[in-house]
């Protein structure tokens, strides 16, 4: 007994030293954002839907189906399941059954009596065995746990990457569609320039302009050609993406026509962001499993330290002679207890638990930093989103001044009372202006698509319920 104390109290000194981190507030964030908030805000599962557009939901569905990245996540999640198999084979009990034939001589001067010592024998032997290994201290137990916890882990480490793949080719899409919407600028100010430019050549004719006004609206002409091929360029490029996002060679991306995408008039938050977040963010969860994970896998290393007892027994048939061999009196059997202790290993058990604590404390500070990031990213969205609804309505009133403006230069050129450089500028600053107002509206899809991200996109896992209440380290 004294012993066991002894064995028992000789790691009592290694503890690991971090702790998970209580998520408090982000209400500053919320009370500034000024956005609705409802209890019914969290994205829905397939919360790229709230765009309306039916190719890109099925985009996204072909993507999740035939990614390399989420069947390689998948493979992971198979291979954990295995493993938590052969963990959880710890806790039952090990039948075999052997049968074997023994040619062997005996020796002259052993233990074996005449006849059949100095001859050839054939031994014939068949036995039933059964071995048990009584998990007093918990350590295949422990061991089950923390597999189950890493499997458990990597399941959600597929549903981040699910997320991370969704939310990339919404904004890929959305950056297509921006593309679009700018060759559609660049287009409408390419037919101006021309008629411009037809305006020109007509006030040249009634002596109302000169040939250097003319040259001056056709040098414009190319430089808006060649924006509109370079757009046009880009939207190449934005094809090829998406449809490596698919999994897919670049001719599945000529098959993608232009998006459609409705932007939501209002955004609305959920309430108690905080205290649910662990709930919605996959890649959070995760990391609290690690932890719980972590956290059995040095129950292990502790009981390690304790006495381990085996039992096995075996019973079966043995005989000299094949003819005897199924005789009542050529049976064979036995039981053996086994127990060890370990006394003096060197530090290597210490060295051991110490690693695990050291573990523990990584996988925790992980998690905190999974938390602080998430915290962050949602504030972020939160804020960028309050100042773009201002800046998108600064935005409307300064294309409408400056397309005023245009109006009006535009007519007293057609009056000859404007020269071709004021047309030309108050060109250059309307389709400036309307540029970065696309870009605006662009960014609002991108911003909404990224708070759903940071929601978590609808992932909604059952949590571990003894990692919200003590910590492993408060087990021991």
């Amino acid at each position: 007994m004294l012993v066991l104390i002894l064995s028992g109290c000789s790691f009592s000194d290694l503890k690991p030293e971090s702790e998970p981190m209580k998520i408090s507030g982000i209400s500053a964030a919320l009370s500034s954002a000024q956005m609705k908030i409802s209890p019914a805000a969290w994205p829905t599962q397939d919360w790229w839907q709230r765009y309306q557009d039916p190719q890109l939901d099925s985009l996204v569905k072909e993507a999740i189906a035939d990614s390399p990245t989420l069947r390689s996540a998948a493979a992971r999640v198979h291979q954990a399941s295995a493993l938590e198999a052969i963990e959880g084979a710890q806790l039952l009990p090990n039948i075999t059954t052997d049968t074997s034939v023994t040619r062997e001589r005996f020796s002259s001067n052993g233990t074996t009596p005449a006849p059949v010592k100095g001859t050839w024998q054939n031994v014939h032997q068949s036995t039933f065995n059964v071995g048990y290994e009584l998990d007093f201290w918990g350590k295949n137990r422990s061991a089950v746990e923390a597999a189950i916890g890493r499997r458990r882990a990597l399941e959600l480490d597929e549903q981040a990457a699910a997320l991370i793949l969704s939310s990339s080719i919404v904004q890929a899409y959305i950056s297509l569609q921006n593309t679009y919407d700018q060759i559609d600028l660049a287009q409408t100010l390419l037919n101006q320039q021309e008629q411009i430019e037809e305006l020109t050549r007509k006030r040249f004719a009634a002596e109302l302009g000169t040939e250097i006004d003319i040259k001056q609206s056709q040098a414009s002409l190319p430089t808006s050609r060649a924006n509109i091929a370079a757009l046009k360029e880009q939207i190449d490029l934005d094809k090829n993406k998406l449809a490596s996002l698919l999994g897919k060679g670049p001719d599945r991306g000529r098959n993608i026509s232009r998006p459609h995408m409705l932007l939501s008039d209002e955004v609305m938050i959920p309430t108690l962001i905080p205290a649910e977040l662990i709930g919605h963010r996959p890649d959070v969860v995760a990391q609290r499993w690690r932890v719980e994970a972590s956290g059995h896998e040095m129950n292990v290393a502790k009981a390690r330290f304790y006495p381990n007892v085996n039992l096995t027994a075996f019973i079966g048939m043995q005989s000299l002679a094949f003819d005897t061999f199924d005789d009542h009196s050529s049976r064979i059997l036995g039981a053996t207890p086994a127990f060890s202790l370990p006394i003096f290993e060197g530090g290597q058990l210490r060295g051991n638990l110490d690693a695990q604590d050291a573990a523990y404390d990584l996988a925790v500070e992980q998690y905190n930093r999974t938390v602080v990031d998430a915290l962050r990213d949602i504030a972020d969205q939160l804020s960028s989103l309050r100042w773009l609804k201002e800046r998108l309505a600064q935005q409307s009133e300064a294309v409408a001044t400056a397309q005023a403006a245009a109006d009006l230069v535009n007519r007293r050129y057609a009056a000859g009372l404007a020269t071709y450089l004021q047309v030309l500028s108050t060109q250059n600053s309307t389709l400036e202006q309307r540029r970065q107002q696309v870009d605006l509206q662009s960014r609002a899809f991108s911003l909404q698509a990224n708070l759903s991200r940071a929601l978590g996109g609808g992932y909604l896992p059952e949590l571990p319920t003894t990692a919200s209440q003590t910590s492993p380290a408060d087990k021991s």
